[in-house]
């Protein structure tokens, strides 16, 4: 059952070496060994002959990264090791033993490589430095809130403030804490800033009492020294997007697949990158959940019971750190050179801290909805496990894995169609499980009110307009968020949304709490009050972006509006 009130939660598993992903980082090694043996027979399963053409175009692929992309973070020699390589492929049928084919030669290439990017690949989690990370996060929020709540840093060591009164957990918590003994945890995540892997992972220790995850981590982000230390000790395995070679990705998927087989939770973020746009993702990258699949068939296999379990998580923060970089970066992609790139502000710690301490102030919350349970063919799963189809009828997924003659076996194609339909459902419980807060709501009404008041203009032309001529009428605004708060509250009896508490009160406080939350973070604010009283914008694209939240949900169709001369009018200059 979705719970919409937050609560601080007790550990599921208060002793740290009770953890799945502790046991693994001390098994690292063996680890490690399973990593390398069960990559490269997929791979020979699935090249087989191919093998030297694989082989020669993946060093080929790295020769040029190490010359044309090198990176600090890169290993010192790494350029010498893949010319040894190519070295080694080119004389293969000389460098042989003599028990040895040149086609057992190509395998052992194979094998040198794919244990290079496994080592690279997994990390390790120590339970020292995941116990300061915790203790410095707490204390990080904590005096960021307490000056917050005092309005200046001079409160930053005044009584405790209640952390747990920001950060927020919803959703179905009680039926994900129950499957954390009944198998393995995906966590799935939307994904609109770099501070996500953080935020959710501390939210979910400290306040929703869950045992910590493996993640994947961009290899950019261990340029810093600081930040890698940690990193490489915190359960966060390193994903190196230069590497787009089937050796690579593959070693990749069986890593995570042998993890969630050892129990490890794991988050991966299906959307593959943060939201441009703003919107909630609606086409996934599933290449690492087909490694959840895999998992499952494989227990089934091996004659075991174990279940893999996929959780939906839907991230709602007032605004987001990177936003103006985001929209950016989408709108030129989308309208070639007609935008400007902003530079990326995820390395500020400046910026950081404002994000931190917009947040705690003025009443906002970032919120964390943990969204309906699923198995992984996207069946609900209650709080014990079990499978339910529809009609809510109780379902063995076994038997989603078994042939004609009721035997398990592996059919890549049949799994390939199940992947699809999982990420169907993810993308509906993204939607159903969604929170929304005021800042969403008003947003999305003040940029169709926008765009309605111009229907003669494309989409960007209306950005190009001045946005410091325009203030929005507040009557037309209350109009269009009476309007969407009543249709979203009908849908959240249907079970299609979730509504903050905040969208309970009245449509004049809804937009007060709108705009202010809007209005405290960026430079150019999307949506602020001048000191005349008009709500005016001093950016329309950073509006457009926030509006994004809800726009996959179709609402303008089920919207009126003013006549455009009652919408908006020329704003007053102050």
């Amino acid at each position: 059952m979705f719970q919409n009130e937050a609560k601080l939660y007790p550990h599921l598993k208060p002793d740290l070496q009770d953890w799945a992903i502790y046991r693994q980082s001390e098994d690292r090694d063996n680890f490690v060994d399973e990593v390398v043996d069960d990559t490269e027979a997929r791979l020979l399963e699935e090249f087989g002959q191919q093998l030297p053409d694989l082989l020669s175009k993946t060093i080929y692929s790295e020769v040029q990264r190490t010359k044309e992309e090198p990176w600090k973070v890169d290993p010192p020699k790494e350029r010498s090791y893949w010319k040894k390589m190519s070295k080694r492929l080119a004389r293969r049928s000389l460098d042989v033993t003599e028990k040895e084919t040149a086609e057992q030669a190509a395998q052992r290439i194979l094998q040198k490589i794919v244990r290079n990017y496994a080592e690279e690949i997994v990390g390790t989690f120590k339970i020292g430095h995941f116990k300061f990370a915790r203790r410095f996060l707490s204390f990080f929020f904590g005096r960021l809130l307490n000056a917050a709540v005092g309005r200046s840093f001079r409160s930053i060591f005044s009584s405790k403030a209640e952390l747990k009164s920001k950060l927020l957990v919803k959703g179905y918590v009680d039926e994900v804490r129950g499957l954390y003994d009944k198998g393995s945890i995906v966590i799935v995540p939307t994904h609109f800033s770099n501070i996500d892997s953080i935020m959710i992972g501390y939210i979910l220790d400290a306040v929703a009492g869950l045992p910590a995850s493996a993640y994947g981590a961009g290899l950019n982000l261990y340029n810093t020294g600081y930040t890698a230390y940690f990193m490489n000790r915190l359960g966060a395995y390193r994903v190196d997007r230069r590497k787009r070679n089937p050796i690579y990705n593959r070693t990749l998927k069986q890593m995570a697949k042998l993890s969630i087989k050892r129990g490890v939770p794991n988050i991966f973020f299906p959307g593959g990158t943060r939201s441009r746009s703003g919107s909630l993702e609606s086409k996934l990258k599933l290449g690492l959940l087909s490694s959840a699949m895999e998992a499952q068939r494989e227990f089934y296999q091996e004659g075991k019971q174990e279940k893999v379990f996929i959780v939906p998580l839907v991230m709602s923060y007032p605004f987001v750190l990177e936003a103006q970089f985001l929209v950016e970066q989408h709108l030129k992609k989308q309208g070639q050179d007609r935008y400007i790139k902003y530079t990326d502000s995820f390395h500020s710690l400046r910026s950081i801290l404002k994000f931190i301490w917009g947040v705690f102030s003025k009443s906002n919350r970032i919120t964390i909805s943990l969204g309906q349970p699923m198995d992984v063919l996207g069946n609900r799963v209650d709080g014990n496990g079990q499978s339910y189809g529809g009609n809510n009828v109780a379902v063995d997924t076994r038997e989603y894995f078994q042939d004609a003659d009721g035997v398990v076996n592996t059919d890549y194609q049949r799994e390939s169609e199940y992947l699809r339909m999982l990420g169907d459902k993810i993308v509906d419980r993204f939607h159903r499980d969604n929170v929304v807060i005021s800042s969403h709501l008003v947003s999305h009404a003040a940029f169709l009110l926008l765009k309605n008041s111009f229907p003669k203009l494309d989409f960007y032309a209306l950005l190009r307009l001045p946005p410091e001529d325009y203030i929005f009428e507040q009557t037309a605004l209350l109009d269009v968020i009476t309007q969407l708060q009543s249709i979203m509250q009908e849908m959240e009896l249907k079970d299609e949304i979730k509504l903050a508490d905040s969208l309970r009160e009245s449509p004049q406080m809804i937009l007060e709490n709108g705009v202010r939350s809007l209005g405290n973070f960026h430079i150019e604010k999307p949506l602020r009050i001048n000191p005349l009283g008009n709500i005016v914008s001093e950016n329309f694209s950073m509006l457009y972006f926030y509006h994004n939240r809800l726009a996959s949900y179709g609402f303008e169709k089920q919207l009126t509006f003013a006549a455009p001369e009652k919408a908006l009018s020329l704003a007053d200059i102050d």
